[in-house]
């Protein structure tokens, strides 16, 4: 660890910054972790897209899927790899709280930065608040390391922008990924000031939240790995332009992009959010591979669709003819 459950605001404060990405999962074709392509996309990110955090094994990263000694193991890959290039936090989201204890724990002992906890699925609670308070206070008591809430509709709710703030008085509740549409996250950056870091999953608003809301980290999806490359950093630059203050330039590499997003959005199947992208993945020559079920993979056809769309948006994959002279 590198600050005690005291500290654990400031140091988030001054370190959980910039572009995070949340992880897919690779797997080998006979659905065991493809451990040697997880640590060389993560080294990709953040020696050649410039990425600075890495959320690993959360929905993107198919943690429903895998046993608790495998979320482990990915911790522990991506702590590896991010050791001298970045930073992490761990998703230790579970309905039994032994399990996302366990996660913290192991978390904390390997030397992951931070963790980040889904509210529970409560369908059975009709007022979820002072429940929820309390599930995360008993976490917050039981680990020293700085813990992310995550407030989503999978969930059945959303948490309020009082209850987030009231949580974020916990000495060591440092952010939250708040899933929630933008009067609530705007609302909640203004109530919470400084006791918690808020963001959302979404690339296209990022900017904005820079600009009009004074966000200091994207945390986060996988954009930052998809719509870049180590020869087109677009994203890394508009941000850049941002937090420097050079918003109209900002906005012009960000809707240069355009295209590119098109491309994924309409080329994804909806239900098929993991399979798509890692085949795009697989596309820019990252580690991708099948899902595991419950996932669905990709028809032949829906994988030409995304080819053609991947060929024709304009993101530059490889060493331009000038570079390449």
């Amino acid at each position: 660890m590198k600050y005690r459950r005291n500290e654990a605001k400031d140091y988030a404060r001054e370190n959980l910054k910039g572009i995070w990405a949340a992880a897919l999962t690779p797997f080998k074709e006979d659905l065991s972790i493809d451990e040697a392509g997880y640590k060389s996309n993560l080294v990709h990110w953040f020696d050649d897209l410039a990425i600075d955090g890495a959320f690993i094994s959360g929905k993107q990263g198919e943690f429903f899927s895998m046993s608790v000694p495998e979320r482990k193991r990915t911790f522990e890959i991506a702590v590896d790899a991010a050791e001298g290039r970045g930073a992490t936090i761990m998703s230790c989201s579970d309905q039994n709280m032994d399990v996302v204890l366990d996660l913290a724990k192991h978390s904390e002992a390997i030397g992951a930065d931070y963790i980040v906890v889904h509210a529970p699925i409560l369908h059975f609670v009709h007022d979820q608040d002072e429940t929820l308070y309390q599930y995360y206070k008993h976490i917050s008591e039981q680990v020293e390391i700085g813990i992310a809430l995550w407030s989503h509709p999978d969930s059945g709710y959303l948490m309020s922008p009082e209850l987030c703030a009231r949580i974020a008085e916990l000495p060591n509740i440092v952010a939250i990924k708040y899933s929630v549409p933008r009067p609530m996250y705007a609302k909640l950056t203004e109530i919470a000031g400084d006791t918690l870091i808020v963001s959302t999953a979404s690339e296209e608003e990022w900017l904005d939240n820079i600009i009009e809301l004074n966000w200091q980290v994207y945390l986060c999806s996988s954009p930052p790995y998809l719509i870049q490359t180590k020869w087109d950093r677009r994203m890394r630059e508009y941000t850049d332009l941002a937090f420097a203050g050079e918003h109209a330039r900002a906005r012009a590499v960000r809707d240069s992009l355009n295209p590119v997003r098109q491309a994924m959005k309409s080329t994804r199947p909806a239900d098929k959010p993991q399979a798509s992208q890692k085949y795009w993945q697989e596309l820019l020559g990252q580690a991708g591979g099948p899902v595991r079920r419950p996932m669905l993979p990709l028809t032949d056809a829906e994988r030409a669709a995304i080819r053609a769309a991947f060929e024709t948006c304009g993101l530059q994959h490889g060493p331009s003819a000038a570079a390449a002279e």
